[in-house]
């Protein structure tokens, strides 16, 4: 709605008028509404705010490829988005090499699919590091064996499993890889006019670099589209309380397993003399049979406690607790 003028401003604004101090054209000027050309060719049908919230959700996906692949690579692994950006399926095809690897993903419960593009280079030296090898691609790219072929699936598989966590403060995913393409021809899942989001990450491997292109439809997408902003993201985000955080790390804690021993005391012998360790013998010990025995919580002196018996295993009572002034 129009701002409403006051009635003083409606004086100035007529007294302004008849003084010829405001020419009444150039109002009208200043008020004719400008014109934006629209592409029917290209809709924009994902806005900033949704490039934006993509970017958020693969940056947190590449922190999870950079801790989860060294485990099977054996190797350090850098992934940071680079981009995003929206454009027809027909250029994004046509931008491909051949030969390509395309993993075709289910993006369930969603219809539809989307593609994960990984660069022939990276894809040589995973199988080469695989293989027992130093990660190396080839000088020259070629076609794809099956075998090869088979070591990509269960890489790009382990690739769309970490896809879950990052989407899941917008929709609980179930993402399932389909098959893996290497010729662009066989990867058609949508028509080539259609748009898609395109989320760019730029991955190394030791000291190979390459990108991977994650391609989103909007059909795939259509029907979370209004999730896609960063208020809805950071609304959703499960915020808990100081209190609730620290009672969780206290329950964690709780089950984690350390281990304690009672130390009896210690000894120094000669090697000689322990060579020649027969059954029977006496090791004298530097500690007294009433003495308070220590109690290391790893290889921390935590207590101090004086040794006994419960039922049929030998135990130890608690004397005292060893503060870290101590």
């Amino acid at each position: 709605m129009a701002d409403v003028l006051s009635q003083s401003e409606i004086d100035n604004l007529l007294k302004a008028l008849s003084s010829g101090e405001v020419d009444p054209n150039e109002m009208k000027e200043t008020s004719e509404k400008s014109v934006k050309e629209y592409d029917f060719k290209r809709p924009a049908k994902f806005s900033k705010e949704h490039l934006r919230t993509l970017e958020i959700i693969f940056e947190h996906f590449g922190r999870l490829l950079s801790t989860n692949l060294p485990v099977y690579l054996r190797k350090n692994v850098q992934v940071s988005v680079v981009n995003s950006e929206a454009l027809t399926f027909s250029e994004f095809t046509n931008s491909l090499s051949n030969p390509v690897i395309l993993g075709v993903i289910n993006f369930l419960p969603l219809n539809g699919s989307v593609m994960m593009e990984l660069a022939s280079n990276l894809g040589f030296a995973m199988i080469d590091r695989m293989l027992g090898g130093q990660g190396e691609p080839l000088e020259k790219s070629r076609e794809f064996s099956e075998i090869e072929l088979s070591i990509v699936e269960k890489i790009m598989a382990v690739c769309v499993r970490l896809l879950r966590e990052p989407w899941k403060n917008v929709i609980d995913l179930n993402p399932v890889l389909e098959r893996v393409e290497t010729n662009p021809q066989f990867a058609q899942i949508i028509a080539p006019t259609e748009m898609i989001s395109i989320v760019t990450l730029n991955m190394k491997i030791g000291d190979v670099e390459g990108l991977m292109n994650v391609c989103l439809p909007f059909f795939t997408l259509e029907s979370i589209m209004d999730k896609l902003n960063t208020k809805f993201w950071f609304s959703t985000m499960q915020s808990a309380s100081d209190e609730d955080f620290h009672d969780y790390l206290e329950d964690m804690i709780n089950h984690v397993d350390i281990p304690i021993k009672a130390v009896l005391g210690t000894s120094t012998i000669s090697v000689s003399d322990f060579v020649n360790l027969q059954l029977g013998d006496i090791i004298k010990l530097d500690s007294k049979v009433a003495q308070e025995l220590n109690i290391y919580v790893g290889d921390i002196r935590k207590f101090t406690a004086l040794p006994g018996a419960m039922k049929a295993a030998y135990a130890v009572r608690i004397t005292s607790i060893v503060r870290e002034e101590e």
